[in-house]
């Protein structure tokens, strides 16, 4: 499989949407209601939320023979040399397939001072789980998240470069 990552583009905005709505669909169901995660992707994936995504933070596209098939969206690099990995997403069937890997290898190649990758993943999100714990990702502490109205069990993670 030849996987490719970029800069993500204007012109790879929808694309973007359509893999966080459908992955969100997938990862999230009977975790979070689907009016929630609705309501989440309206605001955090339109059209102008994405724009700003794209000036404020670094954003990957991942393709797999031309076509996109995920994202990975990491802050700038902070004081320390701490990033957040705000989300990572991949259609459910390119998942397993080093997609996830090579966009984290990504950010730790280009993104210059980088030290130390933090994550927010829910407790329940068992493929989230169970992929940072495999690349070297480590629990930093749990809490509980109000997330629009529903109580999330909210886990973080660090992983030093």
């Amino acid at each position: 499989m030849n996987i490719t990552v970029r800069k993500m583009q204007y012109e790879d905005i929808k694309q973007v949407q359509s893999i966080a709505k459908i992955t969100w669909n997938t990862t999230y169901k009977g975790i979070i209601p689907l009016e929630v995660q609705n309501n989440f992707l309206k605001v955090n994936y339109n059209d102008e939320s994405m724009k700003k995504r794209m000036e404020r933070s670094i954003v990957y596209i991942a393709e797999v023979e031309g076509e996109i098939v995920g994202f990975a969206n990491y802050s700038i690099v902070r004081d320390g040399g701490k990033v957040e990995l705000a989300a990572i997403y991949l259609y459910p069937e390119f998942q397993g397939k080093g997609i996830g890997t090579a966009l984290i290898q990504q950010a730790v190649k280009e993104l210059l001072g980088i030290k130390e990758i933090y994550i927010n993943v829910e407790k329940d999100n068992k493929i989230g789980m169970y992929f940072y714990e495999a690349k070297g990702f480590e629990v930093v502490k749990e809490s509980d998240v109000e997330f629009d109205g529903h109580i999330l069990k909210q886990v973080r993670m660090v992983k030093k470069v």
